[in-house]
């Protein structure tokens, strides 16, 4: 019986093609396949560091008609890389069907640390870092919205969310009705040219941020809930 290929979960640039490691690269080289969210955006990768290679495009929300495929590929001896268009797969992007199923399969599944929009964010937001709480993508529908950020409300840590700036202004609106004059960090165009950290309260933060300038997906960071304790 033939050996079992290794599942390579790769992080790629967030925006900079420069921010990938070493060891990424060689892993890029030596795979037979990569798991790529857009093909399109993969390639321009892979042509910027002279890689070919076979591409399988594995994308939500179509992501388990794909996993049969790419788990066969597998078993037959070859190593798959999975990569998405940025940053680390898994982290709200493809990944989560693909690398549980391949751990179902007895299949090594190997990381390949590297960028990430969420601890780049953080790093840099100047918020506190001891304890954070990602949430990734809050709901689109304002009630449903509301719902969830109130769960939020008593979360002592960092809370860290990636949201399309379009959404912004609803967004703050009803963060602001539930956290109050918290500090918030809004990243956008993290590691390329136009980067940039908007600092302020929740009042007061869209007044920073033009028209012109909210497009694309940005990552939003709001302080947590201030505990008071007495010194024993």
């Amino acid at each position: 019986m033939s050996q079992k290929g290794c599942l390579y979960v790769v992080a790629t640039p967030i925006g900079n093609l420069e921010d990938i490691t070493i060891r990424a690269l060689r892993i890029l080289k030596e795979v037979e396949v990569v798991a790529c969210e857009d093909t399109r955006q993969t390639i321009k990768l892979l042509n910027y560091y002279g890689l070919k290679k076979t591409l399988i495009s594995y994308f939500h929300p179509r992501e388990n008609q794909k996993v049969p495929e790419i788990i066969s590929i597998l078993k037959r001896g070859q190593n798959v890389a999975l990569v998405s268009d940025a940053g680390t797969p898994g982290i709200s992007d493809p990944g989560y069907p693909l690398i549980r199923e391949a751990i179902k399969e007895g299949i090594s599944v190997i990381p390949i640390p590297g960028p990430s929009s969420l601890t780049a964010a953080l790093s840099a937001a100047g918020l506190p870092t001891y304890r954070f709480l990602f949430v990734g993508f809050p709901p689109v529908k304002k009630g449903s919205l509301k719902n969830f950020l109130s769960r939020l409300s008593e979360e002592e840590g960092t809370l860290i969310f990636f949201l399309p700036i379009r959404k912004i202004n609803d967004f703050i609106d009803i963060a602001t009705s539930i956290f109050g004059p918290r500090q918030v960090v809004i990243a956008r165009e993290i590691t390329k040219l136009h980067e940039e950290f908007i600092r302020g309260t929740l009042t007061d933060i869209l007044n920073q941020l033009p028209e012109e300038r909210r497009k694309g997906e940005a990552t939003i960071l709001i302080e947590g809930k201030k505990i008071f304790r007495k010194n024993t």
